[in-house]
């Protein structure tokens, strides 16, 4: 077990350490954006949420740079966006979620075309004349993730799973503004714990998969540490590949910034 504390106290730390530079995610950034063409050009995303990417937001989302997309951990997170041009774009600006990788040098953000006419003016043809820009400049800032109605994170399990070794899942409706950086992984009522290590983008896997129910532990970033939270019963014993379950809880917190000043407040 004491063990097991320092494994995790380290991969906190590595994890912070290596994002360190990027540590002003809430601050006010400045940079461009382009968009693609539809919504589902980015259901195929680095993140792997496949055509569930398009529901989320109601098709507000957007491929990061890999200073925010973190090697798949800023995968979920959620960034208040607005163009900078008086003439076609509102103060307010939109929210997006991140779903994919974005590998061009030119822009930071590249929007779903819903999320990039989003930004307009609340004026009639305003989002299309926004769209033909093409590109434009942006302030963005990274803020909590709010699915309305949907109050706790869910975990998929993937269609990879194999019982009745190997496991594979993936967060849903990750609230706050934070990573999971670790997730660990024991039958029921046991405290023999084994780690899941990230497969790729929001897909977590491990081929030692308990037997029975099981449990989870999650170790997200808070404040300028890490945290741990654990959901007692997450999947049932007969847990089916394909499938979506209720965590019981939701990730509330707000990473701290590592630079100053940070201008974090949400735009009105």
């Amino acid at each position: 077990m004491g063990r097991r504390c320092l494994f995790l106290v380290a991969i906190v730390l590595v994890f912070l350490f290596s994002s360190s530079v990027d540590a002003c995610d809430r601050c006010l950034h400045r940079s461009k954006a382009s968009s693609f063409s539809s919504a589902s050009a980015l259901s195929s995303g680095a993140c792997a949420y496949g055509s569930l990417a398009t529901g989320f937001f109601a098709g507000h989302i957007a491929a990061a740079v890999p200073s925010l997309f973190k090697d798949g951990a800023g995968c979920g997170s959620c960034f208040q966006v607005r163009c900078t041009n008086p003439a076609l774009c509102s103060t307010k600006g939109t929210t997006v979620m991140v779903t994919d990788l974005n590998k061009s040098n030119h822009t930071d953000l590249v929007l779903s075309s819903r999320a990039f006419r989003a930004m307009a003016k609340p004026l009639l043809g305003a989002d299309r004349d926004l769209l033909k820009q093409g590109l434009v400049d942006i302030e963005y800032q990274r803020v909590p993730c709010d699915f309305g109605n949907k109050k706790t994170m869910m975990v998929r399990v993937e269609e990879s799973s194999k019982k009745p070794n190997d496991l594979a899942i993936k967060l849903l409706f990750q609230g706050g503004q934070t990573e999971v950086v670790a997730i660990d992984i024991a039958q029921v009522g046991s405290s023999h714990w084994s780690y899941m290590t990230r497969s790729h983008g929001a897909v977590w896997f491990t081929d030692k998969v308990p037997t029975g129910a099981l449990q989870f532990r999650f170790v997200v970033t808070s404040g300028y540490d890490g945290k741990m939270l654990r959901s007692e019963r997450l999947l049932p014993a007969n847990w089916e590949a394909g499938k979506t379950y209720d965590a019981g809880l939701q990730i509330t917190d707000i990473a701290q910034e590592g630079c100053y000043p940070c201008d974090d407040h949400i735009w009105k």
